[in-house]
């Protein structure tokens, strides 16, 4: 009986521990166990930071004076096939979580299936375009299954993290930004009983851009504001949805904006948010800065802009943003600068940590290649069909496609892709006759076709799904509708799957002087620093270290160097594969201590 009491003690003594801290909504703050507690918060995604660097770039965050943490989950990275579920490694959301509580930080959970965030497809993973009759964001049956599915995973991970379950979640954010898409209500009111099934029992809330707030409002949860820093406005908004009252707060404040492939670099000079900031804080209103930490959009998860005024834009690997903490997560001007604004608005007696030195970085040996094989001499096995085949139909998500097929040659014809995503380079017997670019409008070009039997090969890239606006529902990948020749179809297809999602392993051959080619190599380092690949003088691909893919680089710009932490090198020997798609005969390779992300080529 005594051990029965005991135990039954230790369980109580564990509960009140677990539920020491409440967190609510007051008329016009937020109460923090019964008192005023106003949020500064910055936007930090744990899927661009490598896990090793999570816990630096926390304390950076403290050492701003930041007290919160506001982070997406990626539906794309924890469900990347359907019923298929990854909290592992750098999608361990729990673990992240955890350390920000570690390191005294509460997180502003953003879990909706939808993101945006510049991010493949908004976040939503490619195989929902395989389920028939599919639509996102809305009613439609099929879409509500999956959604349930995946908000039920994220719950199972993160739902006992909450205030209210003794963890450090103050909120979570159904939706995202719904206001700018559509007003359905009773579609809002089914995100939040799904989120309430899954777990998530604390304060949800609502963000929305100002133009769009009431639209994207659901009655009774708190509505947030997105891109308004003048304090009256952002009461106004509020209370205009929020029967009268607040509590305020903004839930992306830009500092400074992200980067397209093409396209001029964006910076914004601190001066311009400092009393923009100081005077945000004096009111007293929480705000989210987006982005506190950007980090690296590696592997091929960025994403595109596109509506009917403006061309397809997809985005750069590095997601740097011109923010507080640059993509190697050192302070910036930005970040002095700021903490300065933070440190008058903090409870009297508070002493910000110091601020870490920069990370030491270095520059590398030249890589040494040692081995090197065109696309065309490591194609897997075909898939054959009569007409062409989509990324979808051939349940890839991301990377490559090869596409070839035979043609009665002897004339010229109008070579035309019907509706080509987003980058095709075409073959004629192995040569490289055209580059075709979405993003620049050219889906033709005239070819000669010699006599006799023509191998025609288009090699397509997956450039990034659209991640914002009205063609959400129109995203498939690769060779979308048909191949013409002079307006007629082109049939017998083999389809070649390059997903190139790790790191390859090479078969040798000879190389041509068109053919894209994979290139391995290594170089040696007594210590590891971080470092940045300069790709100036490459054309366009991928390149992995030791495994880890860094991210797409391109001449075109205005990014030209790939960030490599200092985790993932190794003292001695460090494995590098590149694959060029257009200057195959490409062989100086070295790490700068710099990066590179605002110098724009040629197109």
């Amino acid at each position: 009986m005594k051990k029965l009491s005991i135990a039954i003690l230790m369980l109580l003594c564990a509960f009140q521990l677990k539920a020491q801290h409440t967190f609510q909504l007051g008329d016009s703050a937020f109460l923090l166990d019964g008192k005023p507690f106003q949020m500064i918060s910055g936007e930090i995604h744990y899927q661009r930071v490598p896990r090793e660097c999570w816990r630096d770039r926390l304390k950076m965050a403290k050492a701003m004076g930041l007290n919160t943490i506001g982070t997406y989950v990626f539906w794309n990275m924890h469900e990347p096939e359907k019923g298929h579920y990854d909290f592992t490694g750098n999608g361990d959301v729990a673990a992240f979580v955890k350390i920000a509580q570690e390191e005294g930080l509460w997180v502003i959970l953003r879990p909706s299936p939808y993101a945006c965030a510049e991010w493949e497809f908004g976040g939503y993973p490619y195989w929902l375009q395989n389920e028939k009759g599919l639509e996102v964001r809305s009613k439609e049956p099929k879409y509500l299954e999956a959604y349930r599915n995946y908000i039920k995973a994220v719950g199972r991970q993160l739902a006992g993290l909450q205030i209210n379950h003794g963890g450090n979640i103050l909120m979570v954010q159904i939706e995202n930004e719904y206001g700018s898409y559509g007003s359905d209500k009773e579609y809002l009111e089914i995100n939040r009983k799904m989120f309430v099934e899954a777990g998530f029992d604390g304060l949800l809330y609502t963000c929305d851009p100002a133009a769009d707030v009431a639209k994207g409002h659901l009655p009774g949860l708190l509505p947030a504001v997105n891109g308004v820093d003048d304090p009256e406005k952002v009461k106004k908004l509020v209370n205009e949805n929020h029967n009268g009252k607040g509590p305020y707060y903004i839930a992306e404040w830009y500092p400074a904006w992200f980067d397209s492939w093409g396209q001029k670099h964006h910076t914004v000079p601190y001066e311009q948010f400092l009393d923009r900031l100081d005077r945000v804080l004096a009111a007293g209103i929480s705000i989210n800065m987006y982005m506190f930490h950007g980090g690296t959009t590696r592997g091929y998860m960025n994403g595109a802009n596109y509506n009917d005024q403006s061309p397809y834009e997809p985005q750069i690997s590095s997601y740097d943003y011109d923010a507080p903490l640059d993509e190697a997560g050192n302070a910036t001007p930005k970040f002095m600068h700021f903490r300065e604004v933070i440190a008058k608005h903090l409870p009297a007696g508070t002493k910000l940590p110091d601020v870490p030195a920069k990370k030491p970085s270095i520059q590398t040996p030249v890589v040494t290649f040692t081995r090197s094989g065109s696309i065309f001499d490591n194609l897997p096995q075909a898939v054959k069909s009569v007409n062409p085949l989509t990324f979808e139909d051939l349940r890839q998500a991301y990377g490559f496609v090869l596409y070839r097929t035979t043609v009665k040659g002897g004339y010229n014809a109008l070579l035309k892709l019907k509706d080509l995503r987003d980058y095709g380079i075409v073959f004629v017997n192995g040569k490289r006759v055209a580059i075709l670019d979405r993003r620049l409008k050219q889906d033709s070009v005239q070819v000669a076709l010699p006599a006799g039997t023509v191998t025609l090969d288009l090699l397509v890239e997956n450039l990034g799904r659209i991640n914002f606006g009205p063609y959400l529902l129109k995203n498939k990948k690769g060779i979308t509708e048909a191949v013409l020749l002079d307006g007629k179809p082109v049939q017998g297809w083999q389809q070649f799957k390059l997903p190139f999602d790790k790191q390859p392993a090479i078969k040798t051959g000879k190389l041509t002087a068109d053919a894209p080619v994979l290139k391995e190599g290594s170089f040696s380092l007594d210590a590891p620093g971080d470092t940045y690949l300069d790709m100036s003088n490459w054309g366009k691909g991928v390149v992995w270290i030791n495994g880890h893919h860094l991210g797409r680089y391109w001449q075109v710009g205005p990014q030209q160097t790939l960030y490599v932490p200092a985790e993932w090198l190794h003292k001695g020997n460090n494995k590098v594969t590149v694959l060029e798609l257009i200057k195959p005969a490409a062989a100086t390779l070295q790490g700068i201590d710099h990066p590179i992300l605002d110098q724009l080529q040629a197109q």
